[in-house]
């Protein structure tokens, strides 16, 4: 059975897109470009949720010590390690690398950096003594003084650095070049410089550097005892020659400060060493007895300068001449001691038969090692230093020998077997064999006039 459809009425959507109208706001609508289909407002601002709160760096670290506690240190120190090496290398650049060479004109400061970096730094001899030579062409070509602190600081810097490398003849021929150059400005133009420092500063360089030849010249390597002796001679005539010139025309103005009676002393104590190697025992006592005259009275050192003379009257055969230093002489009668006495003096007038005999050489002599002992017992900390341990077995040692020259073996036992005991307590390994040779010796010295 054929029916026909009933027509549907059009959506409505569609009624208005048959109209005109609709047409062309649907035209206008496609022609225009597309606009973000995203709203203008976020969807937080338009709920009002701000979403979670920042943290701090305190509050996140806190945290993470608490997850993490030794991670977390870890990092913090290497940090702050970094922070403070960085501080560190900076202030070591600006105090060493700049700080230290200002005084320098950049064309020397450049090859000492050098100089320096290979001499202390890096060591490579070869590269240091490059760059000093170097530096000092520089010196010369720009004129700077040869005689200004930091013009003898690159040579004395050199002659360091050849003697560290066992080159000693060339440290030698360096501070003797310097030396002499020193003496013969101060002898030529040092009175027009009295009031600058600068003669004082020249003139204690040289007697420095002749204490520091006679050292060199004392070496194994070298072993010339004329050339120290002269060196050291030179050095404290020097240092003596001024003190007595200051203390006769009084200090002037801007002259500066002489050396100190510890440098003067340790001077001294260098040249009675010397004498005592080449058996003038006569030569260097006195020079003990100076050395002591400046040493502090209470000071460990003051006990082994006791020790040094004590040993030194002992051995001495002196000339008619000489006069022996007691421990009755006072400490600071010193200028007599560096001369011999006049040949009208009563000392001249002596003859064989009059002069001191052994036994009064070493009736001094222990008077001088009871002294030194009796120093050494009674400093006490913080003034006690290793000094005065080794002095007291020193001392000991030598009141035994003196024992055994004087025929006394069991006094000197006693002595030997104490000192031996007193450097072993303290560890002092040439002690112990010292004092147990001189055992032995005294041992054979009882059998052989138990024989007679």
């Amino acid at each position: 059975m054929f029916t026909k459809a009933v027509p549907r009425a059009a959506p409505r959507s569609f009624q208005c897109l048959a109209r005109p109208r609709c047409r062309q706001e649907l035209q206008q609508i496609l022609r225009s470009k597309t606009r973000s289909l995203r709203p203008r407002t976020s969807i937080r601002h338009n709920t009002g949720y701000a979403g979670p709160k920042k943290k701090t760096y305190f509050e996140l670290l806190t945290e993470a010590f608490r997850d993490n506690p030794w991670q977390s240190a870890l990092a913090v120190s290497s940090v702050a390690g970094g922070i403070l090496l960085l501080i560190y290398v900076n202030r070591v650049y600006h105090s060493y690398f700049i700080g230290a060479f200002h005084q320098y004109p950049d064309e020397v400061a450049k090859p000492m950096r050098k100089a320096l970096y290979w001499d202390l730094h890096n060591p490579d001899p070869q590269k240091a003594l490059k760059f000093y030579k170097e530096a000092l062409r520089k010196v010369e070509e720009i004129g700077m003084d040869p005689f200004s602190k930091e013009v003898l600081g690159i040579k004395i810097q050199l002659a360091s650095l050849f003697e560290r490398y066992h080159n000693y003849n060339k440290a030698i021929e360096v501070l003797e070049i310097v030396r002499r150059d020193c003496y013969a400005w101060v002898d030529k133009l040092g009175g027009i410089h009295m009031t600058d420092g600068k003669r004082t500063r020249v003139l204690g360089q040289a007697a420095a550097m002749g204490v520091k030849l006679g050292e060199l010249y004392s070496l194994p390597y070298v072993d010339d005892q004329e050339a120290a002796e002269a060196a050291l001679v030179t050095a404290v005539e020097t240092m003596l020659k001024e003190k007595r010139r200051r203390e006769k025309e009084g200090v002037k103005d801007g002259e500066g400060d002489w050396k100190t009676d510890e440098e003067m002393g340790a001077s001294f104590e260098a040249l009675g060493h010397l004498y005592d190697s080449k058996d003038k025992h006569h030569l260097s006592a006195p020079l003990f007895l100076n050395a002591l005259s400046l040493c502090p009275p209470k000071s460990c050192h003051s006990v082994i300068l006791m020790n040094n003379l004590a040993t030194s009257i002992a051995q001495q055969r002196p000339p008619p001449s000489f006069t022996n230093p007691t421990p009755e002489r006072s400490r600071t009668d010193k200028k007599s001691l560096l001369k011999t006495k006049p040949s009208n003096s009563p000392a001249a007038s002596q003859t064989p038969d009059t002069m001191p005999s052994p036994a009064n050489y070493r009736a001094q002599a222990t008077l001088w090692a009871i002294n030194a002992l009796t120093l050494s017992q009674s400093i006490k900390p913080p003034d006690r230093t290793e000094e005065c341990d080794i002095g007291c077995a020193v001392a000991t040692h030598n009141l035994g020998e003196f024992a055994e020259m004087a025929g006394d073996l069991p006094v000197a036992t006693n002595y030997y077997r104490e000192a031996e005991s007193l450097a072993k307590g303290i560890g002092f390994e040439d002690g112990v064999k010292n004092a147990q040779e001189g055992l032995a010796r005294v041992e054979k010295l009882g059998t052989r006039q138990a024989i007679q």
